[in-house]
C-alpha cells in the first residue's frame, strides 16, 4: 500500500516551532524551505495575534509559496500571498463584557486585543509576558468595559498556573457558549464556541481540497489538541504538558532540539 504523502504541515510557534529564545533554530528553517520546495502547504497555527506572525512567515518565504496563518487560535485565517484575511470570527462586546465579570469574580487578570493594542486595566507579570512576545502596545485603561465597545477575536485570563488551571474548569462550566483552552500555563484563553485550531484547520483544508489525512500538526500545549487530534499525523515536540502526550500519534524532540525538523525530515522527505 502506498504511504500517504502529506499535503500540509500546521505547526504551533511557542514552544513548538520557536525554540524558548523565541527564534526559528537554522535546522528548522532548512526543512521548511524543504517542504514548501516540494509544494507542501506550511501553515502556522498559533494564538498569537496575526501580527505577530507575520514577521516569522516572511522570515520562512510564506508569502512566496503561497501559504497561511492560523492565528488567534483559530478565529482568524490569512492569505500570506494576497494578504487577505479568508476567515475571521469574533466574541461579541456582551461576550467579552461578561468574560469581563467573570475574571472579576474569579480574580484573575483579564486582556483583549483591539487594533495593535492590547486592553488591560493593569499590569501583572504574566501580561507583561504577552506583550513581550506578541510585541503589541499595552494599554491600561481605566474602565475596561468602557474601552470595549465593539467584538474582538479572544479573551486571555491570566493568573499563576495552579491557580488558573481550576478556573478553566469554572469557565467552561459558566460559560458553556465559548471555546476555551489552555495555551500557557498561566495563559486561559476564550474564543467563541467552536472556534479552536482543528475547526480552523478543517476549513482551510476543505478551501484547498486536501484531505485531513494528508495533514500533519504539531504542536505541544492544550490549545494544540484539537489540531493534533484532527490531522492524519498528529505530532507532540517532547516538551509537551504532560497529561497531552497520549493523544498524539508520536512525539518527536523539544522545540529546543529542532522538532520540527524532525518531523519534516522523517515524515514529509523520505
Amino acid at each position: 500500500m502506498k504511504e500517504v504523502q502529506y499535503k500540509m504541515i500546521v505547526l504551533d510557534m511557542d514552544d513548538t516551532l520557536l525554540n524558548d529564545d523565541h527564534i526559528i533554530s537554522e535546522e528548522n528553517k532548512e526543512m521548511i524551505f524543504k517542504a514548501q520546495e516540494m509544494g507542501v502547504y506550511v501553515v502556522l497555527a498559533s494564538g498569537r495575534p496575526t501580527s505577530a506572525m507575520t514577521a516569522y512567515a516572511k522570515e520562512l518565504k510564506m508569502d512566496h509559496y503561497n501559504s497561511y496563518m492560523i492565528s488567534f487560535n483559530g478565529s482568524t485565517i490569512t492569505d500570506l500571498k494576497e494578504d487577505k484575511v479568508l476567515f475571521e470570527h469574533a466574541l461579541t462586546k456582551e461576550q467579552i463584557h461578561s468574560l469581563y465579570d467573570f475574571s472579576k469574580q474569579n480574580n484573575t487578570h483579564i486582556i483583549t486585543y483591539l487594533g495593535e493594542q492590547i486592553i488591560s486595566e493593569r499590569h501583572s507579570e504574566y501580561i507583561d509576558v504577552e506583550a513581550t512576545i506578541t510585541g503589541l502596545e499595552l494599554l491600561i485603561v481605566p474602565s475596561f468595559k468602557d474601552a470595549v465597545t465593539t467584538s474582538a477575536v479572544k479573551c486571555l485570563l491570566l493568573e499563576e498556573p495552579s491557580y488558573l488551571k481550576g478556573v478553566e474548569a469554572v469557565l467552561k462550566n459558566a460559560m458553556p457558549d465559548l471555546s476555551v483552552c489552555m495555551s500557557k500555563p498561566f495563559f486561559l484563553e476564550a474564543a467563541p464556541n467552536g472556534i479552536d485550531k482543528g475547526a480552523a484547520i478543517q476549513v482551510l483544508a476543505e478551501r484547498l481540497n486536501i484531505h485531513q489525512s494528508e495533514i500533519i500538526a504539531v504542536g505541544n500545549a492544550g490549545n494544540d489538541l484539537t489540531m493534533v487530534q484532527y490531522a492524519g499525523l498528529g505530532v507532540w515536540v517532547d516538551n509537551v504538558d504532560a497529561e497531552l502526550r497520549e493523544f498524539g500519534d508520536v512525539i518527536v524532540a523539544s522545540n529546543n532540539n529542532h522538532g520540527v525538523a524532525e518531523v519534516i525530515r522523517k515524515y514529509i522527505l523520505n
